[in-house]
């Protein structure tokens, strides 16, 4: 699915990517990410009339699985409450984990990967700020959802008004619901993990992750379904720019003068060129069959010559240094 310009070859990505590089970049892209979030607070009315009018479309369309779900993880805690704990925590866990994971193991397919992730990101960011909606848990009572974090805020670290830790529920912008970027960044999880971990294992969880997180954010009141569908349509989007984002990248490195940098990690050493070395054999050869160069073989009936070999030298003829051929 992902393709970049790289040789085939995993041992030899196209360009050398150093963590202490890509590690202030994602954390410069988080942070205008969540800086992004806050900045787009959208005026709470037009924020609930968005949500309501998800909800009717999704009523419409007999979509509505929100319901049924949060009041199954409303009166069941041993599902509401590690529900709490897999919104509140995997968003923030997983994703990073595979990107070092990308990063360490298959270096010729992280450039792409993760360029897909925060082109995404940033697609995301867009949608939080022409379009705040509010998200289930914060409709009014009379809607039937009950926010299972709230219920549940004594068991975790998270506060009784969002997913942030403990009294800082105030510095998150709790309309930034659709598209949900919890489940579009599952499924990149669940992709990459799918594509490149090479078990049964990984292929397993690769589809399970973004399917359980989407109906964590539903039961937990969190997110609609819609919102889910937009967040894996808006990584559906990232995917398809990607390869553009790359050509642009490349065409900004080649215009500022950074060369690519094309590695052979543990690959051999290049064959050197230099006529001037000395031949150890001095175009002596051994041919097959012989042991020695030009060792000359001793025919199966004693005193037959093979065709075309030189005649035996007897003793008497080749003096007392010459040693006797072989019989």
């Amino acid at each position: 699915m992902l393709r970049t310009d790289a040789p085939v070859s995993e041992a030899a990505p196209r360009l050398r990517l150093r963590w202490w590089t890509e590690l202030p970049l994602i954390l410069l892209v988080y942070g205008a990410y969540s800086a992004g979030r806050l900045l787009a607070r959208g005026d709470v009315t037009h924020a609930v009339d968005h949500g309501l009018a998800i909800l009717r479309v999704e009523k419409f369309f007999f979509l509505n699985a929100e319901h049924p779900l949060n009041r199954l993880f409303t009166r069941e805690p041993w599902l509401g409450i590690p529900a709490d704990f897999w919104y509140a925590s995997l968003h923030y866990m997983v994703t990073p984990a595979v990107l070092v994971w990308l990063f360490r193991s298959r270096a010729v397919r992280y450039r792409a990967a993760r360029t897909w992730l925060m082109t995404s990101t940033f697609m995301g960011l867009i949608g939080f700020t022409l379009l705040p909606t509010c998200p289930p848990r914060l409709l009014a009572a009379s809607h039937g959802f009950v926010d299972t974090m709230a219920q549940y805020s004594d068991y975790g670290w998270w506060g009784g008004e969002a997913s942030a830790p403990r009294g800082l529920g105030g510095m998150t912008n709790q309309y930034a619901a659709m598209p949900s970027l919890h489940c579009g960044w599952a499924l990149w999880c669940g992709v990459m993990l799918w594509m490149y971990g090479g078990t049964r294992l990984t292929k397993i969880a690769g589809v399970l992750y973004p399917l359980i997180t989407t109906i964590v954010v539903m039961g937990t009141a969190n997110h609609y379904f819609l919102d889910a569908v937009a967040g894996f349509a808006v990584m559906g989007v990232g995917l398809l720019l990607t390869r553009p984002v790359l050509r642009l990248a490349d065409t900004f490195r080649a215009r500022f003068g950074i060369r690519p940098f094309t590695p052979t990690p543990g690959g051999p050493p290049a064959a050197s060129h230099d006529t001037s070395s000395s031949i150890v054999s001095a175009g002596c050869q051994t041919s097959p069959g012989e042991r020695l160069p030009r060792q000359r073989k001793v025919p199966a009936t004693p005193g037959a010559a093979e065709p075309g070999a030189e005649p035996a030298v007897s003793p008497v003829d080749s003096g007392d240094e010459t040693p006797a051929a072989a019989r």
